[in-house]
This record gives structure tokens, sequence and C-alpha cells, in this order.
């Protein structure tokens, strides 16, 4: 799979976060967000504006990690001011973004020490996020197909997968495919086990999980397919968000025990 470039991702950025500012601003501030069924579009707003924030300050303050004693930011009570508050910090992440060297460390909660990392993660965090507010709205717009496929390999790799340095993953042999059929890009995921001691919480780990993987040379137990933006939703568990029973699924075929034991790695909440 290609990497988007960072202008491309910064201009995503740009894009998705402008899209999401103009749905919720003529969207009732009460109105609920399928894809996350306890937040109203205030509280998105203020997840996102939240989100923004933070990863402004990591990128500015970079290399050094956030302080744990910051003081938390105030929500407004006023929509207006939600709005204008968004429109503040969203300007300060790209403007530090801009400034920045993807390549220059940076502290990230992941392995990737990178500002590259926030270029990533906040150009698929707000496209999420823009399809939690078009949901919300109830009018949906398309996925560019190149993002929607970088974001199924992140959600894989990142979001599901991932091992930290104090944790351990060890594949089982067995093989999930990914497919999207639209840009033909493949992901490959091992299934397996993580296991290891958190050493700030002193909690033990010893659970199923997945890994993504190179082509290993031999069929897939389970091929999972379908568009890009398909994928992603799905992934991120917005797809059919306001009707589940009548949501497109993707394609599955291959091993319904290996498939059983992937969906359940991947039935937890992301937001």
């Amino acid at each position: 799979m290609t990497a988007l470039e960072p202008t491309d991702l910064l201009a995503h950025l740009h894009r998705e976060s402008t899209r999401f500012r103009e749905v919720l601003a003529t969207t009732p501030a009460v109105a609920r967000v399928p894809g996350c069924p306890d937040w109203s579009a205030a509280d998105l707003l203020w997840h996102l504006t939240e989100v923004q924030r933070f990863w402004a300050e990591v990128v500015r303050t970079r290399p050094a990690a956030p302080a744990e004693d910051a003081p938390a930011p105030v929500r407004p009570a006023a929509y207006d001011d939600l709005l204008a508050l968004f429109d503040q910090h969203s300007a300060a992440l790209l403007e530090q973004l801009r400034g920045a060297d993807p390549a220059e460390p940076a502290w990230t909660w992941s392995s990737e020490q990178t500002v590259g990392f926030t270029y990533r993660r906040q150009a698929l965090e707000a496209l999420v996020h823009r399809v939690d507010a078009e949901q919300a709205a109830g009018v949906v717009t398309p996925i560019d197909p190149a993002l929607a496929a970088d974001g199924v390999l992140e959600a894989l790799d990142v979001m599901y997968g991932g091992t930290p340095p104090w944790g351990r993953f060890a594949g089982g042999g067995e093989h999930v495919r990914v497919d999207c059929t639209d840009t033909g890009d493949r992901v490959w995921v091992e299934l397996g086990r993580f296991t290891g001691t958190d050493p700030r919480t002193g909690t033990s780990y010893d659970e199923p999980d997945i890994g993504v993987v190179g082509d290993p040379g031999r069929a897939p137990d389970v091929v999972v397919s379908g568009p890009a933006d398909l994928l992603l939703t799905w992934l991120w568990h917005r797809a059919g968000a306001h009707d589940p029973d009548t949501a497109a699924r993707p394609d599955v075929t291959g091993d319904p025990d290996v498939h059983a034991r992937f969906a359940a790695v991947l039935d937890q909440p992301l937001t």
C-alpha cells in the first residue's frame, strides 16, 4: 500500500475538518450521533475540539511528552462558542503541522514517535468524525478512496493491532486478507495473542489480538473485501449506524471460525 504524502494528509485534514464544522454549524446541538450513541452533536464537536487542541500542543512542544498536570480545557456552554473554539484549535493544529517536518521526533501514544504520526492520525480522526457529523445530520457525502484505504490499514495496524514496547504479539499462523476492491490495496492480518504487563498500571494482558504482516506467500484463511470507504466505516463501527439491519457489509469468504475470531477482536468501540 502506498503511503499518502504529508502534503496530501494536511489537505485531507483541512478538508475533513472544514466539512465537519460546516455540517455541525447547521445541526441541532442535541442531535444524536448514531456512531457514538451516547453523544449529542455538541458532544461530538467538543470531542474533536479537544483532540485537535491536544495534538496541536503535542506538536508545538515536541519532542516532550504532554504535561500530566496541564489544566483541562473548559467546555463552553453555548453552541456558537463551541464552534468558535473549534475554529481556533483546528487552525492551530494546521499551523503547527505546516511548520513541522513529519520526520521530526514527537511524543505519541503509538510506537511511532514522529510528527508524521500526527499528520496521519489527525487526518483520519477528522474523516471519521466528519462521517459522524454527517450521520447525525442525515446527509452523508463520499469519502476519498485513497484516504479511506489508508484508514483501513491504520485501523488494522494501529487502532486494533500494534504492540507497545512492554508487550508481545505472537502470531498463530492464521491469516485474514482485507481487500479494498476499488483501490486495489490489500492488507494481510495474522491472528494471534497479545501478552504483557503495562508498567504504568500493573495490568497484565493475555488475550486474542491481530497484527498486520506482509504477504505470507500462502492463501489466506479468510478474505474480507469491499470498497475502501465501506471497509473503513465498518472497521470504525459507523457502517449502517442509522439502521444496522439494512447496512451494507463487506463480502466474506473462507473459514467461518477464523472469521469469527477476527470479528471478535474488532468487537470493541473506537471513538
